[in-house]
């Protein structure tokens, strides 16, 4: 459905999360996450993702997502289930890897490996992640859409 008048959507720069306390957040997730921060105030953080990242942003809204939620890309999705396991992080029943942080927004956790996102080669080294590949399903489904990767 080619529209040549419309920009195409190529990509997600960043996700935006209200939290109720930046600090909380930050220590929730290092709990779970090797990451840096491209910057940090009382008010918001940057969490680095390469080419990406996440914004963390003070907010005082209590209100927990119920559907919304983001997916976040991980090298080993199986390493993070076994943190949330030994902290006590409820994980939602299913199919996918689900869970709130303190201030109720939702994270699905996604391995590298199982979907069709990409990422250049000079950030995954960047990121320390060149070893990591794609699974048969994920590289099936990305050669069935004519991407060489």
């Amino acid at each position: 459905m080619a529209n040549d008048s419309k920009p195409k959507l190529i990509g997600i720069n960043h996700v935006a999360l209200e939290v109720r306390d930046i600090e909380e957040e930050l220590e929730f997730l290092e709990r779970f996450f090797d990451f840096s921060l491209r910057s940090k105030s009382d008010e918001m953080a940057f969490i680095e993702l390469g080419d990406q990242f996440i914004a963390l942003m003070k907010s005082s809204d209590d209100a927990k997502d119920n559907h919304r939620h983001f997916g976040l890309v991980v090298d080993d999705k199986d390493r993070v289930e076994k943190l949330l396991n030994e902290q006590e992080i409820d994980v939602a029943e299913g199919k996918f890897l689900n869970f709130y942080d303190p201030s109720g927004n939702q994270w699905q956790i996604v391995d590298y490996s199982e979907i069709e996102f990409l990422k250049n080669p000079s950030v995954l080294r960047y990121l320390g992640c060149s070893a990591i590949g794609k699974g048969k399903q994920a590289m099936g489904d990305l050669v069935r859409k004519g991407i060489d990767p």
